[in-house]
């Protein structure tokens, strides 16, 4: 498991040796604190539309300036250890910005995903990935499940 684990130098240069093979990657990013079947879901559509499925995971200090006070509630290495558990993720890297437009500078995915709630055009990264011939697809989302409802719900039972 810690073998998908990896820092994104690191993650360039597996994919280098992958992408001369023909492999084709796609990356999504998140911050998958309470991993829930909506991430499974989600997770598992997106490594389908290619050979590889790359995840970029919010540091802790990505998801507090993103989500707020009292967030994460898994520490970064807590939640990548449960994502590289997965058969169906290939890798994680972790980024500390608000947003994931420099890893994917980096990964240069043959194909970003997120999910049905963005519109294609603000996917972050979607005009980068779309200058070298990349693609960018909207993956739905299960309806009912989200890291915030689940913890409003688990708050009010208390």
């Amino acid at each position: 498991m810690k073998l998908k684990i990896k820092s994104a130098n690191g993650l360039v240069r597996a994919l280098s040796a992958l992408r001369s093979k023909g492999k084709r990657i796609v990356f999504t990013n998140g911050c998958f604190d309470i991993l829930h079947a909506g991430h499974i879901d989600y997770l598992s559509k997106a490594r389908r539309l290619g050979d590889l499925l790359v995840v970029g995971l919010n540091s802790d200090s990505s998801v507090k300036k993103i989500k707020g006070k009292g967030r994460p509630i898994n520490k970064e290495a807590d939640r990548a250890k449960v994502l590289s558990s997965l058969y169906f993720v290939d890798y994680i890297t972790s980024f500390n910005e608000a947003t994931e437009e420099n890893l994917i500078k980096k990964v240069k995915p043959d194909i970003l995903v997120k999910g049905g709630d963005w519109k294609l055009e603000d996917i972050v990264g979607s005009s980068f990935v779309r200058s070298y011939g990349g693609k960018v697809k909207s993956v739905s989302f299960v309806k009912g499940y989200s890291t915030t409802s689940i913890i409003k719900r688990s708050a009010c039972r208390c």
